[in-house]
């Protein structure tokens, strides 16, 4: 089983994730986590643990692991905005076919005003594009 582990380990955190070097190679071949590094996914910041300096591999290991962050992290978001879309198209559904007058009484202004500062942004939006193109 300890040969299939990676040699490096990331505790994702709020804006990155800790970093550790996983050590199976011991007496009493434990698995050992050993913290070698924070990151900042936002900043790209990497801060090495203690008086640790970071070899190469570890720096490009960790190098990579921000760069596969980011491209997930940026997948969510798109799949965010279009599982949003489906919800505008049910809530829809929902406000013309089901919801009662005191659930519509609860949620239209907030669904108004939400609805209007999005496609306040959409408009201004599409028109720097269009003025740039």
């Amino acid at each position: 089983m300890t040969a299939d582990l990676p040699e490096y380990y990331f505790r994702v955190r709020e804006n990155g994730a800790a970093v550790f070097k996983i050590d199976t190679e011991n007496r009493q071949r434990r698995i050992e986590m050993d913290q070698i590094a924070v990151i900042n996914i936002r900043n790209g910041e990497v801060k090495p643990q203690g008086q640790r300096v970071l070899s190469d591999a570890d720096k490009a290991e960790i190098a990579r692991w921000m760069d596969a962050r980011k491209a997930l992290l940026a997948q969510r978001d798109i799949d965010d905005i279009h599982r949003a879309v489906d919800y505008l198209n049910l809530t829809t559904q929902w406000a013309q076919s089901k919801a009662t007058e005191e659930q519509l009484e609860d949620v239209t202004d907030r669904l108004l005003l939400a609805m209007h500062d999005l496609r306040t942004v959409l408009v201004r939006k599409k028109a720097d594009r269009f003025s740039k193109g």
